[in-house]
């Protein structure tokens, strides 16, 4: 090949220096808007401080409930420096000019805290005294750093989550030090109580993120936008520790923006979705892309009436009516995820359904095989969860006996009945197989959606919700059950276990492509074991040959299963770091990681015996679901 690789190019940049601030939970509240094909809204967002500053945290120093109470009386008796805006009721017409800053700032920020008007933001910064600001006095104060590209930014501020009804009881042992600070201390406190709750109290914790995010704002933030970055800062602080740990940012996507696709599906209906681009979702909201960041998130997402609102959350959404033509659905997960796995799809979706008797009938016959599997599942139980605290199904007896989690299928109106003819009957069996084979389902329930004929790939899993291509559809039930198993497996490998670097994708597509084989043939009772052989023969020696003519017409460096050798994982000082070749257009349509990792996965498996090899691979998701893991 004589295209050469352009580390500038070609390599993707992860800006967020989540070294220094870690971002524990999201709350996005948006809009979708067809006739301008925009996203807009705001995003809150709530920290902890990050490793390299924990040990030195001044917000969370011991106290009592009386200078609470005397903070309070000292907040109410404040001028009130907030946006005269009602976030819940904020529409995606709400232009960045009509933000109203009552009161006088602070003489320390007055000539900083200036609004950003429409023609400021075109060029992708806010106003050039900020800008100038932040570049004279940025080795002074802190900057919070997060990936972001494509998005018109409005306005960052820091929200007043002390002003919330009940929050008292995140700060009865707060000890306040530092008389200028109090308030800042004690916010940030509140938060650090909030993110760091037990994981039995997690609906409490979600009903407190959710008022938290619609308290007012106390005073807005400076910021400055680059190719890949969001920037902000607070004058005059100077360290992650005092920095404020909730923020909240408005802004709006751009119709060309990388993220999500504008298109129409398969009936001339408009929709929008998340297609898993290169870049994930720095293009639908500013985030910390890092796989490090794991993060809980809730979501609010208004549309016209006509449309259906799915994403990646763990509750099936009802919608709720907010005004004439306008439903709102509301989706959240509490198992911390990369914000890259977050999905939404919005489109004049149809539910897909079958006769009840019929579906009963499936589930029933196919989960018979997987009970020996499950019993041996609850022994491995007894090992305490590796990851950090949430509300894991691992460790729910109910959820380790679910051979087959509740699921709904959805598409355009013109492919219902391919769906109920070749797909709905599948998916009790595809996650039936899928049990027997690693036992308990990570996620509580499944949507499966059929996305327009422009997506460009077979699949693509996301937490509770796989994207199918319409192509799988003519293909019959092998096509069909093959793929389906395949973006089941990333359940397991690829969303509860993630690679910790991204170049290491093998650690997803290897093990998934492996796998589907397994689940296929546990799906197929009807096949005898030399009928099963004979097909897993053929399909090996079918992706023998793909992965011979990619050897030979790809460039060597992207074969590569650990591009980044001895320094995968590593990351800067700030928690900044690149994915190697990330960019490259030719990497989309390459399987060379996908075919190597299932080689090598079936090589170990032959040479161990595949009995106990899936043994090994069931101990392995115990052992390491919910964390991240790189090939050693």
């Amino acid at each position: 090949m004589e295209t050469q690789l352009d580390p500038m190019k070609d390599d993707l940049p992860l800006m967020a220096n989540t070294s220094y601030m870690l971002v524990k939970h999201y709350v996005l509240d948006l809009d979708v808007d067809f006739k301008s094909k925009v996203i807009e809204g705001s995003i809150v967002l709530f920290f902890e401080t990050g490793s390299q500053y924990r040990s030195t945290s001044s917000a969370g120093k011991e106290c009592c409930q009386s200078e609470f109470d005397e903070t309070c009386k000292m907040r109410a008796s404040e001028p009130c420096h907030i946006p005269m805006i009602n976030v819940s009721t904020c529409s995606s017409k709400t232009k960045c000019n009509d933000f109203a800053v009552s009161g006088k700032e602070e003489e320390a920020t007055s000539e900083e805290n200036s609004n950003h008007s429409n023609s400021e933001q075109a060029s992708g910064i806010s106003s050039s005294k900020d800008c100038c600001d932040i570049e004279d006095r940025g080795n002074k104060d802190f900057l919070l750093v997060l990936d972001c590209c494509d998005l018109s930014v409005l306005k960052a501020e820091e929200v007043d989550v002390a002003a919330v009804s009940g929050i008292e009881k995140f700060t009865r042992s707060a000890k306040l030090t530092g008389v200028p600070k109090e308030l800042e201390n004690l916010r940030n406190r509140i938060v650090h109580e909030l993110v760091t709750l037990p994981a039995d109290r997690w609906k409490e914790q979600l009903y407190y993120f959710t008022h938290c995010s619609q308290a007012p704002g106390c005073g807005e933030l400076l910021f400055s936008t680059g190719t890949w970055s969001l920037e902000i800062r607070k004058s005059g602080i100077q360290t992650p520790v005092d920095f404020p740990h909730a923020i909240r940012i408005w802004y709006k996507t751009k119709p060309e923006g990388r993220s999500v696709t504008w298109t129409t599906d398969q009936s001339g209906r408009p929709c929008v979705y998340t297609m898993g681009s290169p870049i994930n979702n720095r293009a639908l909201f500013p985030c910390q892309e890092p796989p490090i960041a794991l993060s809980t998130w809730q979501a609010s997402v208004r549309a016209a009436a006509d449309f259906v609102v799915l994403m990646s959350g763990e509750n099936s959404a009802e919608p709720v009516q907010l005004q004439e033509g306008i439903l709102s659905w509301y989706y959240y997960v509490s198992m911390p995820m990369p914000a890259s796995t977050f999905t939404i799809a919005v489109g004049c979706w149809q539910e897909v359904k079958q006769q009840s008797f019929k579906q009963k009938a499936a589930i029933g016959i196919n989960t018979e095989f997987s009970l020996p599997s499950s019993q041996t599942d609850l022994r491995w139980h007894e090992e305490i969860c590796g990851h950090v605290e949430y509300p894991c199904r691992f460790q729910n007896p109910a959820a380790r006996l679910q051979a087959v989690i509740p699921y709904r299928v959805f598409a355009p109106w013109c492919l219902m009945e391919s769906c109920e003819e070749h797909l709905l009957q599948l998916i009790p069996q595809c996650l039936s197989a899928a049990y027997a084979t690693l036992g308990t389902h990570p996620f509580s329930r499944l949507d499966v959606l059929i996305v327009p004929s422009n997506f460009s790939s077979l699949g693509m899993a996301s937490p509770h919700i796989i994207f199918l291509s319409q192509s799988v559809l003519p293909g019959g039930s092998h096509l069909c059950g093959t793929r389906l198993c395949h973006e089941i497996a990333h359940a397991w490998f690829g969303l509860a276990i993630g690679a910790r670097d991204w170049t290491e994708e093998w650690i997803s597509e290897g093990f998934a492509t492996f796998l589907e084989d397994i689940f296929w043939a546990r799906a197929q009772q009807q096949l005898s074991h030399d009928e099963i052989k004979g097909q897993q023969e053929l399909k090996a020696l079918l992706r023998w040959r793909r992965l011979r003519d990619e050897v030979q017409n790809s460039e060597e460096e992207l074969q590569v299963l650990r591009p980044k050798k001895e320094s995968t994982g590593e990351l800067s000082e700030s928690g900044a770091s690149v994915v190697k070749y990330g960019l490259k257009a030719e990497k989309i349509f390459m399987q060379v990681h996908y075919l190597k990792g299932y080689f090598l996965l079936r090589s170990l498996a032959r040479t161990i015996g595949e009995v106990l090899y899936l043994a090994s691979l069931r101990k392995f998701v115990i052992k390491f679901h919910g964390q991240l893991v790189l090939s050693q």
